[in-house]
């Protein structure tokens, strides 16, 4: 199988999504790599060392994707792509179809196979390849919403940790699930008031056993997230729901109702965020105000620390890759439904539940049409 590895043209987008050991991998497996030049130089990594690892270097985009059975990305096709999607080729990115209709019909018009890092789940209901990107995004959130406390970035004028005599700033995780937990881990290291809300008690039993009692857990509701929220300094919304739109749990009402200078850091953007008042950013314009508060809503946070996230991310999905290289995806869907459940679209027709739910559109069952 070709494998083409595409230089990623969202804004600021510097993750690559192979790496040269991958590269190598699929080669001595048999495949043929096709490496669009300076596709890894964002995360440090040269076409030299693809092309020692066995890869092909082309010059152009088109040349990739054209050249490609199978293309693999780190986020969806941006509508610069569009015309690069053909019938027969298989797409294996994040996808986050749900709030991009757009991208949907497109992939359905040219019979394209789009399979999703986000909607691949094992048998233990774990998220593999989300897992890297929400420890990443997580974790990045406390780092962006302390930056953006302060007051020359329009905040309120807060150091996160406080120091002796002053009290430290509310942090409120609305979401306990990765991307929630790791976010808890930095803004209690940094000294932060933290409290974590989630709908499932086992969950939330589990982070304060985790955290050892040093942050609050509540039980998610209107009542609690919008008392927690008017009090909040940050607010790191966090939510998922695999493959669907995310919830809208903070009302445009309360938003009017929060503290100036509060800042919301929205990690469920790319699955249309779970504010009313959110819509996506990019790095180059990261924010803006609503009512004074400060809305964070970048919808690839990882792709600022490109080397960690590259690396991070590779790890997971490399074994999928190698799976469907190896095996063709009708194959590899049928050996291992985890991939299974990552097909979103297929033959014309959308084949994840949750996405056309979420758009008001058929589906077929993935296995109807194999």
């Amino acid at each position: 199988m070709i494998v083409g590895v595409p230089k990623e043209v969202k804004d600021h987008e510097t993750r690559v999504a192979l790496v040269p050991s991958g590269v190598m991998a699929l080669c001595e497996a048999g495949h043929e790599v096709l490496v669009q030049a300076g596709a890894g130089d964002g995360s440090s990594i040269s076409d030299q060392d693809y092309a020692t690892a066995g890869a092909r270097i082309v010059a152009s985009a088109s040349e990739t994707w054209a050249g490609a059975d199978l293309v693999v990305k780190v986020k969806e096709p941006q509508p610069s792509e569009y015309e690069l999607l053909r019938p027969g080729l298989t797409l294996f990115t994040y996808l986050h179809l749900a709030p991009v209709p757009e991208l949907t019909d497109c992939l359905v018009k040219n019979k394209v196979a789009g399979v999703a890092y986000e909607t691949i789940r094992e048998a233990d209901g774990s998220l593999p390849l989300l897992t890297p990107m929400s420890e990443v995004a997580g974790r990045m959130s406390i780092q962006v919403g302390a930056q953006y406390l302060m007051a020359p970035n329009g905040g309120r004028g807060l150091l996160i940790g406080g120091v002796p005599g002053v009290a430290p700033a509310n942090v409120v995780i609305v979401g306990g699930g990765v991307a929630g937990h790791n976010a808890a881990k930095v803004a209690c290291g940094m000294g932060a008031h933290v409290t974590i809300i989630d709908k499932n008690l086992d969950r939330l039993r589990e982070l304060d056993n985790i955290f050892n009692s040093r942050v609050v857990t509540l039980a998610s509701n209107t009542w609690t997230i919008r008392e927690s929220v008017q009090q909040a300094d940050l607010v790191v919304g966090a939510v998922l729901i695999p493959g669907a739109s995310a919830p809208r749990l903070i009302t445009r009402e309360l938003i009017s109702k929060m503290k100036r200078g509060t800042v919301i850091v929205d990690i469920a953007i790319d699955q249309g965020g779970c504010l009313e008042t959110s819509r996506p950013t990019t790095h180059t314009d990261p924010v803006f105000l609503v009512d004074g508060v400060l809305h964070y809503c970048v919808s690839n946070m990882p792709a600022a620390v490109p080397h960690t996230s590259t690396f991070a991310l590779t790890n997971a999905t490399f074994p999928y890759l190698l799976q469907l290289a190896n095996y063709g995806l009708e194959r590899a869907a049928q050996e291992n439904p985890a991939i299974a459940g990552g097909v979103n679209t297929y033959r014309g027709h959308i084949t994840c539940a949750a996405v056309a739910e979420s758009q008001n559109k058929d589906w077929r069952e993935l296995d109807s049409l194999l």
